[in-house]
């Protein structure tokens, strides 16, 4: 046989050979697809929309269990498109894929709502209500009176401050404290000395330098603990006098120093009495921008920039975290992701210090401040034909899926039957708890962008009232749709009380 006819044969054969792999792998591959289709024939199918990469294990893990469960297959789909609302209200009117459960801010709840997408949520007198979560999270999922989303995680910002700086200050007043009752001690000593026999005053002044070890050392933990709470400011007035008496570390630079460019954490200054829609943020005849109380709360938050010069041009807050591990700063305004990335340095030996949180403190004495938060929902698309199986995977999420939450996504349950290890979490829930929920009026959809520059302007001292009330017109003509013109606020004048020498008075008198 010719070398060409030998090759034609081998050909030929590796040829049979790769026909009978392709027909066998093609058999395998419809055997498992049709095996596949077998598993999920008899089962309900729904789709479930979310724009967060963070939440994709946590979402698949909770699909699979819910599957076992419940035989119900749930699908969640990652969508990163920009207008993720009209892309849902696409594939609803389409259904193709339809989304029959999504997640989304609060504050897109009423395009939602109107758009059709969103529909009242099931058993809400059972599952939604304040034994399980704050009131703040029902109001942030309520639209003119409707639970229209369940509350599933939020976000809102809490003081956060160097506990080793504040521990080493408490235990040096301890020990100033100290020394005075020591000082005074021996001066008793040397007077009682001065009237009774040596023996005596010997003995009494070893009993009372006894007394003070013993007292100190079993009170010093108590002690610290209780000046280390009064350190916490209350209010920007207690935080200024700290700082003007706090004989702070080399490594310090800022006693507070905090992101001033975005207004998510300086909403608190102006949040109790700014009112945009109410509690609920869904009614347009409730605007109140320009008053009183508002633009004494933002005034106190201008002058603070005589004390803490922060340049807006520079500040960003991944800087404002770096500073405050690395030393720099004693107290900032944080969200809750600040806590994982300083646990995180903590375990690489980056960050040698410990930390606590505590409330965001009001403007003053005088006036209370409320800080900003934001509710992430699960709501049940109003176009889908399984709205009970919607429902259902939603309630699953809530309460028997939502221990993990945050260890999977690094997101904060809006449920309180959640426990976390780390206490810092259950004050982000307090302050949540009286924070003020973004709003969801469409009219107002720019307002926090308005807001910022706002609070930009006045930081860089430009007058409180003319730029409240230039605000204030602008977003009230957005909702009437016709030019605002607000009567201008007349701020009352301090009174001072004149002194006069004392022949003046005798000569009034």
């Amino acid at each position: 046989m010719s070398f060409r006819k030998r090759l034609l044969a081998v050909l030929v054969v590796c040829l049979m050979a790769e026909l009978v792999w392709y027909a066998g792998i093609t058999k395998m591959t419809v055997k498992e697809q049709s095996r596949e289709n077998t598993f999920f024939m008899n089962k309900d199918t729904l789709y479930l929309w979310y724009m967060d990469e963070s939440l994709t294990d946590y979402l698949n893990s909770a699909a699979v269990e819910y599957n076992e469960k419940y035989n119900v297959r749930i699908i969640p789909r990652l969508t990163t498109g920009r207008d993720y609302l009209e892309e849902l209200n696409d594939h609803s009117v389409s259904e193709e894929e339809m989304p029959d459960m999504y997640i989304v801010s609060n504050d897109s709840l009423e395009k939602a709502w109107l758009a059709g997408l969103a529909s009242e949520i099931r058993d809400a007198d059972s599952i939604c209500t304040t034994e399980n979560f704050p009131q703040t999270a029902l109001d942030a999922v309520t639209y003119k009176d409707k639970l229209i989303a369940y509350p599933f995680y939020y976000e809102t910002s809490v003081l956060l401050y160097n506990e080793t700086y504040l521990k080493q200050h408490a235990e040096n007043v301890i020990q100033a404290k100290k020394d005075a009752a020591e000082g005074e001690a021996a001066m008793e000593a040397i007077e009682a000395a001065e009237t009774q026999e040596p023996e005596s005053g010997g003995m009494q002044e070893e009993q009372t330098a006894e007394n003070l070890d013993t007292e100190s050392t079993a009170e010093l933990q108590m002690q610290t603990e209780e000046i280390m709470q009064e350190l916490l400011p209350e209010n920007v007035d207690e935080l200024l006098v700290f700082a003007d008496s706090y004989d702070a570390p080399a490594e310090l630079q800022s006693i507070f120093k905090w992101d001033v460019t975005d207004i998510f954490y300086s909403y608190f200054f102006s949040g109790k009495y700014m009112i945009v829609g109410g509690e609920a943020g869904d009614s347009t005849d409730n605007i109140d921008i320009y008053n009183l109380n508002t633009i004494d709360c933002l005034k106190v938050y201008q002058n603070l920039n005589q004390f803490f010069s922060i340049d807006t041009e520079e500040v960003e807050y991944a800087d404002i975290i770096q500073e405050f591990m690395d030393g720099k700063i004693l107290y900032t305004i944080a969200t809750s992701d600040a806590i994982a990335t300083l646990e995180s340095a903590k375990a690489e030996g980056k960050f040698p210090y410990e930390y606590g949180v505590a409330l965001v403190p009001n403007p003053s004495k005088e006036l209370e401040g409320r800080s900003l938060s934001v509710t992430n929902a699960i709501v049940v698309n109003g176009f889908s034909e399984q709205k009970d199986h919607a429902n259902s995977f939603a309630n699953f999420l809530l309460n028997e899926y939502a221990d993990s939450l945050y260890e999977r996504t690094g997101k904060l349950s809006s449920c309180y039957n959640v426990e976390h290890e780390n206490e810092s979490f259950n004050v982000y829930m307090k302050e949540y708890e009286k924070s003020i929920s973004i709003p969801k009026m469409i009219e107002t959809s720019n307002f926090w962008v308005q807001l910022e520059i706002a609070y930009t302007n006045i930081w860089d001292g430009n007058g409180v009232n003319e730029t409240l009330k230039t605000l204030s017109e602008q977003i009230k003509g957005q909702v009437s749709g016709e030019p605002v013109t607000e009567e201008y606020i007349e701020e009352p004048v301090e009174e001072t009380t004149e002194e006069y020498p004392d022949e003046e008075m005798d000569e009034a008198s």
